[in-house]
């Protein structure tokens, strides 16, 4: 497809200026004495120093011998633009400047040539980024928690059944005799005994009082109780 043309407003200003300055450079240049295709070189001279400074700069912006000869162009070229603005008699230029104009050559040539053999820093190769070590995911811990089982339903207690009176314990017969006249005896030992102790006398503490064997002792004791 064929390219559409497209005026660029910055492009026609460096063009309507860069030939203004051309033609300043030039015609200091003729009334300096520098006449013929000597008056023409000198613009050409000015300008390409002034691209050569910036093009270093651009690649080494911390180079001080490029800003000092982009300054030094910068110079000649607005000192040729206010020159020729009728600062200077154009029919008679000062030797001072006569000199400046004859030794630029030799100054543009020792500028281009150190901007030309300027060291140009190798930029740094950027470290490799480390390699990601790959890791295998974690297991995840189960957090599901396990419910515990429900509790049965508790069920109403069950009435106990109605238990009988155990029966009462048929009286035991004394196995041995005793004569009333001991039993009585016993009697009165065992109530002296309950008056002092307040408990009941045992069928040991009797047969000690009464001095009589464990057998009978027993049986006056089951009688007393």
């Amino acid at each position: 497809m064929p390219r559409t043309l497209r005026f660029d407003a910055v492009l026609i200003q460096a063009v309507i200026a860069g030939a203004l300055s051309f033609a300043h450079l030039h015609d200091l240049a003729a009334a300096a004495g520098q006449d013929g295709w000597k008056a023409w070189a000198y613009p050409v001279s000015v300008d390409l120093l002034l691209v050569a400074a910036w093009r270093r700069m651009r690649a080494d912006a911390g180079n001080r011998d490029a800003w000092l000869w982009f300054a030094i162009a910068l110079v000649a070229s607005l000192g040729a633009n206010v020159a020729t603005a009728g600062m200077l008699d154009m029919n008679n230029v000062p030797a001072w400047l006569r000199i400046v104009v004859a030794g630029w050559p030799a100054l543009a040539f020792l500028g281009g040539t150190l901007l030309a053999h300027a060291h140009t820093p190798t930029p740094q190769p950027e470290p490799a980024p480390a390699p990601v070590e790959h890791r295998d995911p974690e297991p995840v811990a189960d957090l599901t928690v396990e419910r515990a089982p429900e509790p049965a339903p508790e069920l109403p207690p069950a009435e106990p059944a109605p238990q009988e009176p155990d029966p009462e314990p048929a009286p035991v017969a004394p196995a041995v005799t005793v004569p009333p006249a001991l039993l009585d005896h016993a009697r009165k030992i065992a109530d002296a005994h309950h008056a002092q102790t307040g408990t009941p006398i045992d069928a040991a503490t009797l047969r000690a009082r009464l001095g009589v064997p464990p057998a009978l002792a027993d049986s006056i004791a089951l009688q007393l109780a």
